[in-house]
């Protein structure tokens, strides 16, 4: 039998969202921006942080995938890109999860070859216990440890995205 234990409440969530969307507000004031939500897992995310930016911004998605199940491949694929050039813009990245580092040095590698102003990032999560290659997240909500996470937009084998909370799945015996 599988149980989820509330690790992080939907209102603590929404307040903190609500903190960053006003901090890239006032950090951005007087220009636009680009987010960037990273699919699938940032979709929720993004669009409750878009909701508290008040400044002129426009979206594209890019899907990227490394995981299987609960396992990093290690292998970054492009599953979705860009619609739209980014070269002159103020991109923010937005990103469920920043575990090991991995994918965003990739993804951020990737984005420069494509001469954007500016690149910064803006994580639900980090995870630092798993981090290998370290990646400045501009604007950060938690600092977790090191559990698998589910709901918010996080799943596990595509299940679980729907709940408006973050979780940990416990395997009772």
């Amino acid at each position: 039998m599988t149980t989820i234990d509330t690790l992080i409440d939907a209102e603590t969530i929404a307040k903190r969202v609500e903190e960053m969307g006003k901090q890239i507000s006032q950090d951005y004031a007087g220009q636009e921006v680009v987010i960037v939500p990273v699919l699938k897992g940032s979709f929720m995310f993004a669009a409750d942080l878009v909701r508290h930016i008040s400044i002129p911004c426009r979206m594209d998605f890019l899907g990227l995938r490394s995981y299987e199940g609960e396992t990093s491949t290690g292998v970054v694929q492009i599953t979705s890109d860009l619609t739209r050039a980014i070269e002159g813009e103020h991109v923010i990245v937005v990103e469920d999860i920043v575990d090991t580092g991995l994918t965003m040095e990739y993804l951020f590698e990737n984005l420069a070859t494509r001469k954007p102003k500016s690149v910064k990032l803006a994580s639900l999560l980090h995870k630092p216990a798993r981090t290998t290659v370290d990646i400045e997240i501009d604007y950060l909500g938690f600092t977790i440890e090191d559990v698998f996470v589910i709901g918010y937009g996080l799943d596990y084998d595509q299940l679980y995205r729907n709940l408006p909370y973050l979780g940990v799945v416990r395997s009772e015996d």
